[in-house]
């Protein structure tokens, strides 16, 4: 053959050449080259190469952490997007998102899908968090990987609410300035003890959140680089120890008699091996040990390609969908520019900061940062306290379970909503006593109320069951039920001067 016919043979072999340098192992059909697609892969090098049968049930995860991070890569893609327009100073930010939302191709519809996925990634955090708890998946050897999924929780707060403040309008001026007043809360206790003139950590750190007393132009710099660089670099970092912790702890949580409530499969699956093995260079085969792996063979697992694979894509595919669709029927919010002169009334955080704002309005130190310290204190030492292992990798599982959970459901209901109307018909402290003390202001906090009930619910459960477990799950249900509840009032029922209203039309007009 001439070297021109060899040329040309070259040229037309090339695109199926590129395609096999890509996937050196070949099509993945059978046990070796199915490994190798996992093993050779820099994004799926992090998956098993053969997953449990249990943990390709829905109902054992619901896909909420697949979806937590596929509305994590589509923020991170369509944050770069709006990255190439938007100017984050504050005399041209509103303008340029003001381009983005009516002037820039198709930059109405990628400014939607950004906030949509970040919205339904904050919410699929928080239900996911629930999902562990309640399967007791925080259990040994897995307490290291719940204390990096709470970090993971709260980074991705940190994203949501940094981005708050990126449109420069006065729905987000308004809002980081409650934000900046609750992290300058201490003052409250340090102006009441007359320590403030040496001791001002409330001050301190409004300054380090803002750059200045008020909101302006270094508080919008600095959240542009939180939002842009320095939070998506840490969830990242966690995102990474989150899924290699959940490899190294033996996979996802499940029953200890998981394989016989499997039974044997009802559809054909691919066969444990599908070619004899010739020999094996792993070394979990001759090291001693502790870890999960140690006495369990490949018996009730499948290979992860396709099986896990496949989970994954649907789940990645249903969030991409439900993103778009959002965007497409409801716009990102955008009022008139920010106006340090017109105050917003009411200005309210975002959704999944209005239960705290609920209790802020009573005082800020002990809704903003006295009750959230104290909820991240107790769901960090949860897996440390409770050593038990019954009902390890179930739904409710433990002493109590799922009746101690509707029993907790009805008490966390009660006990929040009662308080809700004793504050709303009769008032609290500051309405019945005007000049009140400062601190007897501060530590009395309707939600320091609900917080003590709770504790004392959670003390009835260990008793009553002779168990931490049920004592936690008991209080970590009434926590959950508080959240939903105060989130709701302070979305739909608060109005100007966070008065209560039953209708946004019963707000007063000019």
């Amino acid at each position: 053959m001439s070297a021109l016919r060899a040329f040309v043979a070259n040229l037309r072999a090339a695109p199926r050449r590129f395609v096999e340098t890509m996937f050196r192992g070949g099509r993945p059909a059978t046990d070796r080259t199915r490994s190798t697609f996992v093993f050779g892969n820099v994004f799926l090098h992090l998956h098993p190469v053969r997953t449990h049968r249990w943990s390709l049930r829905w109902a054992t995860t619901w896909g909420l952490g697949t979806a937590a991070f596929a509305a994590f890569l589509i923020t991170l893609v369509t944050g770069v997007l709006l990255m190439f327009y938007y100017k984050p100073y504050p005399d041209v930010a509103y303008a340029s998102i003001k381009d983005l939302h009516f002037v820039v191709p198709t930059g109405r519809f990628i400014r939607n899908i950004h906030r949509w996925a970040a919205q339904i990634m904050v919410a699929v955090v928080i239900l996911h968090m629930a999902r562990v708890f309640f399967t007791s998946a925080y259990r040994a050897p897995r307490e290291y990987n719940w204390v990096v999924g709470m970090g993971l929780l709260v980074v991705t707060l940190g994203l949501s609410f940094t981005g708050y403040l990126l449109p420069w309008d006065q729905l987000a001026y308004w809002a980081i300035t409650i934000g900046a007043n609750i992290a300058q809360s201490p003052r409250e206790v340090t102006d009441a003890l007359g320590m403030t003139g040496w001791f001002d950590p409330g001050g301190l750190q409004k300054l380090i959140l803002l750059g200045s007393e008020d909101v302006g132009e270094e508080a919008l710099i600095r959240f542009y680089l939180l939002h842009v660089m320095i939070l998506p670099l840490a969830l990242a970092a966690l995102v990474a120890v989150h899924f290699w912790r959940i490899r190294k702890d033996g996979g996802l949580v499940r029953p200890a008699d998981a394989d016989a409530r499997l039974g044997a499969p009802e559809a054909p699956i691919v066969p444990a091996f599908t070619e004899a093995p010739a020999k094996t260079y792993s070394l979990a085969a001759i090291v001693k040990g502790k870890t999960p792996w140690v006495g369990r063979g490949p018996e009730n697992t499948v290979p992860s390609m396709p099986h896990l694979f496949y989970g994954e894509a649907a789940v990645f595919m249903l969030t991409t969908f439900l993103c778009v669709a959002l965007a497409l029927v409801s716009d990102a919010p955008l009022k008139e520019i920010a106006n340090p002169a017109v105050p917003e009334n009411p200005a309210k955080a975002p959704w999944y900061f209005l239960g705290l704002q609920e209790l802020v309005s009573f005082s800020a130190f002990m809704g903003g940062i006295g009750i959230p310290g104290i909820v991240l204190l107790g769901l960090g030492l949860i897996p440390y306290l409770d050593r038990e292992t019954e009902g390890t990798g179930e739904w409710f599982g433990g002493p109590g379970g799922r009746r101690l959970v509707g029993t907790s459901i009805a008490f966390g209901l009660g006990a929040v909503l009662l308080l809700e109307v004793f504050v709303v018909n009769v008032g609290w402290i500051r309405q019945w006593w005007t000049h009140a003390p400062q601190l007897l202001i501060t530590a009395v906090n309707p939600g320091t109320v609900l917080t003590v009930a709770y504790a004392a619910f959670s003390l009835w459960a260990i008793r009553r069951f002779d168990s931490v477990r049920a004592g936690a799950l008991a209080l970590f249900t009434c926590f959950l039920c508080g959240f939903v509840v105060l989130t709701i009032v302070g979305t739909y029922f608060r109005g100007p001067n966070w008065d209560f209203y039953w209708l946004h039309s019963q707000w007063p007009g000019h």
